[in-house]
């Protein structure tokens, strides 16, 4: 019975198929233990993603997301028999302005925790496909190495501003780049500002995302790669799991090639969101964390009916 802390639904995320209701169903069907919905906030117009333009205005768009809080404290309520549902957001931080639409969210509704993520690097998104990527390496000065290093500025500055409980998608840069499956290689001043990042994130308790969606997308290894991972094990860092699912289709995608990864990684313990957990967080007093060793998560019988 293992944990996601990253899902979307077509109901509310333009680029997800099927409904929120159905996701949840099919997380039950699967197994799953814990399961978080984490949709994206609402953005100004000038930060639409291309889907969303021709569908949403402002004002609809912030009413989707309205939406969606109604609909995942119901669902909860529904299926708590069955699966323990988290309700929470997926960040953004794509300009200054991004900071304050959060801290309004944050303070309008309550969540169990939010995965704080990074899309965006010069304001262009940077995993949506290659043409962007290309717009905003060129405005890094045309390397993937600049780039690299830019957006994990951006993401320093996110991680200051937010302290996300959960981290998303840490190195999702490398996506779309010409240095996928390089783990950095060679990149010192990359490498800089990741352990700054890192030991940012290991200062005030925050979790790394381990996410599964990268090989669903053909990277060799989940996000974060392995030399992170390790990386962040040396600061005593520690991890979630996520499918980062966009649709039923997606929801425990390559779990059991993350589960090696995690063993080869050296993980130790594995974290899931738990009310009744450890409270770490005090934006939070309803949300807390628990934790698992890996030998004990590798006995669980959802492995087998994932065969």
């Amino acid at each position: 019975m293992p944990y996601s802390h990253h899902s979307h639904s077509g109901q509310f995320c333009g680029h997800a198929k099927d409904t929120l209701e159905e996701v949840v169903q099919a997380a039950i069907a699967k197994g799953f233990h814990t399961f978080a919905l984490t949709e994206h906030i609402p953005r100004p117009l000038e930060d639409f993603y291309p889907e969303e333009s021709d569908e949403h205005t402002e004002e609809t768009l912030a009413k989707l997301f309205d939406d969606y809080i109604i609909e995942a404290n119901r669902l909860r309520d529904v299926y708590s028999t069955k699966i323990q549902i988290l309700i929470g957001f997926e960040s953004e931080y794509i300009r200054p302005s991004t900071l304050e639409i959060i801290r309004g969210i944050l303070s309008k509704y309550t969540f169990d925790f939010f995965m704080g993520s990074v899309h965006h690097t010069h304001t262009i998104p940077i995993d949506y496909d290659r043409a962007m990527y290309e717009q905003a390496r060129d405005k890094s000065g045309g390397s993937d190495e600049r780039l690299f290093e830019d957006y994990f500025d951006s993401q320093y500055e996110m991680l200051q501003a937010l302290r996300p409980p959960v981290v998303g998608h840490f190195d999702l840069i490398r996506l779309l780049s010409d240095h996928r499956d390089t783990e950095f290689k060679g990149m010192v001043g990359v490498w800089q500002k990741i352990q700054r990042n890192l030991e940012f994130v290991a200062s005030y308790g925050g979790l790394l995302e381990l996410n599964s969606s990268g090989l669903r997308k053909g990277l060799a290894e989940p996000y974060p790669c392995l030399s992170i991972c390790q990386m962040f094990l040396k600061m005593n860092g520690g991890f979630v799991m996520s499918d980062d699912s966009h649709g039923i289709d997606h929801i425990g995608t390559n779990y059991t090639r993350l589960l090696a990864f995690i063993q080869k990684a050296g993980i130790e313990q594995i974290h899931y969101a738990d009310p009744t957990g450890v409270r770490k967080d005090s934006r939070f007093p309803k949300g807390g964390f628990s934790s698992i060793s890996v030998a004990d998560l590798a006995q669980l019988p959802f492995w087998t009916s994932l065969l």
